[in-house]
């Protein structure tokens, strides 16, 4: 049983000229390649996956960003809601337009969303999480992530946000 609960409903919901706006992240953390030899070994970079209840492939957490929070705190609070972890937010990765089939309604009638998406990097996984109930989570390497993407504009969020957002921390250009 879980004593965090997740949000509902959409009378809190962001809009922005006919878009509904969302936060979401890029889970991450990193595991060595060769357990034998820690001192020597490189770090290989694991993204966090979950499934959807409604489809094959698989997707990163992100929900609707509501009014009475920062979009950090959305997209920490979709973490934790779908895929049940915790972190430190690291990096703004940008933001992606994509058009949802279930989430047309008067303020967004055509269903186009802005989402603002994260790098976390992942401090704690939660043993019970509001969605375990349908959704599993999943450790991927990024090139494995990148086949498993359900949505193009999530695969974009990867390799043009997160996977350049790496690189320049990593080299100290960003």
């Amino acid at each position: 049983m879980c004593d965090i609960v997740a949000r509902t409903g959409r009378h809190q919901q962001r809009y922005e000229a006919g878009c509904r706006l969302v936060a979401g992240c890029i889970p991450f953390r990193y595991k060595n390649s060769d357990e034998t030899d820690e001192a020597n070994s490189e770090k290989i970079i694991e993204v966090l996956m979950i499934n959807s209840p409604s489809g094959p492939g698989l997707l990163f957490p992100k929900g609707g960003w509501e009014n009475d929070e920062t979009v950090e705190e959305a997209a920490a609070r979709e973490a934790v809601e779908e895929a049940g972890v915790r972190g430190e937010l690291m990096g703004f990765l940008g933001y992606y337009y994509f058009k949802s089939k279930t989430h047309q309604d008067e303020f967004s009638p055509e269903g186009v969303c802005k989402a603002a998406m994260f790098a976390l990097f992942v401090k704690e996984e939660l043993e019970s999480w509001p969605e375990q109930s349908t959704r599993n989570r999943t450790w991927l390497t990024v090139a494995e992530a990148i086949v498993s993407c359900r949505h193009a504009w999530m695969r974009d969020a990867l390799v043009e946000g997160f996977s350049k957002w790496h690189a320049e921390k990593m080299t100290g250009t960003g």
